[in-house]
């Protein structure tokens, strides 16, 4: 067992950089929006919807991927969208988290009805909201509670994925889906940086997420180089159900800030033999590549079991060698309310399962407020830390 009470875990400042909002909802408001919208849910209760949704345990990614349907149905109005934003940073701060930065597909909740803006504006409203009734009565020694948006872009999406898409892919009809994917991700971009320059909402941020083998970010590099151009923070979900050549591409390509979940960064397994003749030389190289660029990995300890279950027991998770090679690792939950997990539950399990002694934690905890992408200026970010 850790040598670290869970009072002093808890007490820590920490934060969260890879949390979905899609997948953090409490399950009783997501029963709540459910019931206001007209919308059957598997269940009534949350025993059941944990019996039949919301499990511990997966079978596959797949069926870890089913609760989202519910709840991005639920999320469709600017009411819901800033109570689930209010109430996720009320959640964190509730164990002890000061910063998070909160992701989502605003495609997947667009319609015409509900323009980017209004999407944006809401989960804007609802974070910022929480921020200031918590910094209104907090200990003014301790550091304060902020947030920062991160947009994601789709990997793979077809028309039913949201009324957005549908209208998008009627739009290019004589487009390839891969040239339709392509141009959905470039028009978010372009959102992301006007909304930035033009209005106070707290963008911080993009990323790519979804379908990984045979969706790869290249795809996404005319994206990334506008974001890059706009200033904006980089992450890139890599390494999750595909091997250490979607990493590269998000490092070398993409140049990535930060990998989100990184699982597959050293399993050979996943490299064609037939295309790279040392495959060990191969990983040590894009290890040192990502170590000396300090490129944080946003590690999610609960998630990653829960999708990959063939790792087995949670010592052989990757984070063990991310540590070894002294790579920037910080923990996260990923999804709160699809995983059932919270942040003090993976600094627990890292601490029960992993080498990990106060410098190495230190290192863990301050490397979420280094690597993140804080909205306001350096000097005030550097001050934090």
């Amino acid at each position: 067992m850790s040598r670290f009470p869970a009072e002093f875990i808890q007490a820590i400042p920490k934060t969260d950089l890879h949390l979905h909002l899609d997948g953090s909802l409490r399950i009783g408001t997501l029963i709540d929006l459910a019931r206001e919208a007209g919308i059957a849910l598997p269940a009534q209760d949350e025993k059941g919807l944990r019996e039949r949704v919301f499990k511990d345990k997966y079978q596959n990614l797949e069926e870890y991927l089913q609760g989202f349907a519910l709840t991005t149905a639920v999320m469709q109005s600017e009411k819901a969208l800033f109570r689930v934003s209010y109430e996720l940073m009320m959640d964190n701060a509730a164990e002890g988290v000061r910063y998070i930065e909160v992701r989502f597909a605003p495609q997947l909740l667009m319609s015409n009805s509900l323009s980017f803006h209004q999407v944006m504006g809401a989960v804007d409203n609802g974070l910022r909201q929480a921020c200031d009734e918590l910094n209104a009565t907090r200990n003014p020694d301790e550091p304060a509670y902020n947030y920062g948006i991160i947009a994601c872009a789709m990997r793979f999406f077809t028309g039913d994925f949201s009324p957005w898409y549908r209208d998008f892919s009627r739009a290019h009809a004589f487009s390839t889906p891969t040239e339709i994917i392509r141009a959905a991700s470039l028009e978010l971009a372009k959102g992301v940086i006007r909304l930035r320059a033009e209005t106070p909402i707290q963008i911080v941020g993009f990323d790519i997420a979804g379908a990984e083998n045979g969706f790869p970010a290249i795809e996404h590099a005319e994206s990334y180089a506008l974001i890059q151009k706009g200033m904006l923070g980089k992450t890139v979900h890599a390494g999750e159900a595909f091997g250490p050549k979607s990493i590269l591409q998000a490092v070398a390509k993409l140049r990535t800030d930060r990998i989100g979940h990184g699982l597959r960064l050293f399993d050979e397994d996943m490299i064609e033999p037939q295309k790279v003749a040392d495959r060990t030389a191969y990983i040590e190289s894009l290890v040192n590549y990502i170590a000396d660029r300090r490129i944080a990995i946003e590690v999610c300890l609960t998630s990653n079991m829960q999708t990959s279950p063939e790792i087995g027991e949670l010592p052989k998770h990757a984070l063990r060698k991310m540590l070894e090679h002294n790579l920037a690792v910080t923990l996260c939950t990923d999804n709160r309310l699809v995983s059932n997990t919270s942040v003090c539950q993976e600094y627990a399990l890292a601490l029960d399962n992993f080498e990990i002694n106060a410098k190495c934690l230190r290192n863990i905890v301050l490397c979420g407020f280094k690597r993140s992408f804080y909205y306001r200026p350096y000097r005030e970010k550097r001050a934090l830390v």
